[in-house]
């Protein structure tokens, strides 16, 4: 999630733009919205949407209203209205994407709780802003430490200032209700600000902190993924996955919400095969099936009693014998009916570009091995006495 200019050099900072991830392409911060009405005017006479999507700490956004009709543009560090005093965010959307936005998340300009952007950044507020930010993590150790002091089972996630520096959102994550009253005091006795306590789950904990994936990428929760659908272990076993649960849950400790992605297509391949519960009848006895291959459309049966021996039937060749079970008739046996394999194709590559064995270097290894032990055995006296 960066833009091609934003390199890293010997520091760890951006090497192009320089912004720390705060660029005015938008593209290397969190939940990154591609603005595609960008290029199309307005028709003659409508008034631009007055509504701005606002981007803080940690993927968190919200929906102001400009209504002093300030030029904002993607990228540009705002002023808005909070309960109490201003707050600094960063402009993520304009124009008619977000009535789009809104609307899919059910926030209206009519609502009474929507607030105001007053202007744009000075220089001033980006300077309390920055020096808010560089407060958060020494405070954040600290907080932990007073939790675990007053033995309270909870984990303090994340720390986000306001902008102007008047309130602290201490996030948290717990099992059980926390009694955190005397931790309050502690804090606002320690930072000398006003204190804000709230509980987030698992999955939004991963999403505002973020990381790297299984699959090597970064989170889907804080890229794009805004909506948190339930994952059940059921979505693993239609996909044929084993109920490993190290590799079914993601770092929220949850099952992974990626298991919900190609979920509709394995059930609208799955409406194509027969029934798994639906055993086979045959002169032979009962055949019960054992397993399914959805992507090469194959079934395992096995005899009731011979559990050791499976026959591997198309779904066409069961659908066939569940049609002659239903006239009342039972099949001669499976192995009419089982599919022929084909041949394993191997694919010989040529070694076209002229490059050795990765083996090369083992044989010259085991030679030295050998002449080593040769001259050990000369140099112990022992074995020349025995020679002699």
């Amino acid at each position: 999630m960066a833009c091609t200019s934003c390199s890293t050099a010997k520091d760890g900072q951006p090497k192009g733009c320089k912004n720390n991830g705060t660029c005015g392409t938008d593209s290397c911060n969190k939940l990154t919205v591609f603005d595609w009405l960008s290029n199309m005017s307005l028709p003659g006479g409508q008034e631009a949407f007055k509504g701005v999507e606002v981007r803080f700490k940690n993927g968190r956004k919200q929906y102001y209203i400009n209504s002093e009709n300030l030029s904002l543009s993607i990228g540009d560090v705002v002023a808005t209205q909070a309960k109490n005093g201003h707050d600094i965010g960063m402009v993520t959307l304009t124009g008619e994407l977000v009535r789009v936005q809104m609307k899919r998340k059910k926030v209206s300009l009519d609502d009474e709780d929507i607030m105001k952007i007053y202007r744009k950044a000075s220089q001033k507020d980006i300077d309390v802003w920055v020096k808010c930010r560089d407060k958060e993590e020494d405070m954040k150790v600290k907080a932990r430490q007073f939790a675990i002091d007053l033995n309270l089972k909870m984990k303090i996630s994340d720390i986000e200032y306001q902008g102007d520096g008047s309130k602290a959102t201490f996030f948290y994550t717990a099992e059980e209700r926390v009694d955190f009253r005397e931790l309050i005091k502690v804090f606002a006795r320690e930072f000398r600000t006003r204190i804000e306590m709230r509980q987030i789950g698992f999955r939004q904990e991963a999403a505002r902190l973020g990381g790297i994936g299984s699959c090597g990428r970064e989170l889907c929760c804080s890229t794009w993924l805004t909506d948190f659908r339930s994952v059940s272990t059921s979505a693993a076993r239609y996909q044929q996955l084993s109920l490993n649960p190290l590799k079914l849950a993601g770092q929220c400790g949850k099952l992974k919400c990626c298991l919900n992605y190609e979920l509709d297509t394995y059930l609208d391949a799955l409406n194509e095969f027969p029934k798994t519960d639906l055993k086979l009848k045959t002169e032979k006895g009962l055949a019960v099936c054992q397993k399914t291959d959805i992507f090469k459309g194959l079934m395992w049966y096995a005899y009731e009693g011979e559990w050791m021996n499976w026959f591997e039937l198309s779904t066409d060749k069961v659908k066939e014998i569940i049609a002659v079970n239903k006239k009342g008739k039972p099949v001669q046996s499976l192995e009419m009916f089982v599919s022929e394999a084909l041949p394993d194709t191997k694919v010989v590559f040529e070694n076209v570009v002229g490059q050795d064995s990765l083996t090369r270097f083992d044989n010259p290894k085991q030679r030295r091995k050998r002449k080593n032990n040769k001259r050990k055995k000369n140099r112990n006296p022992r074995n020349n006495a025995k020679n002699k």
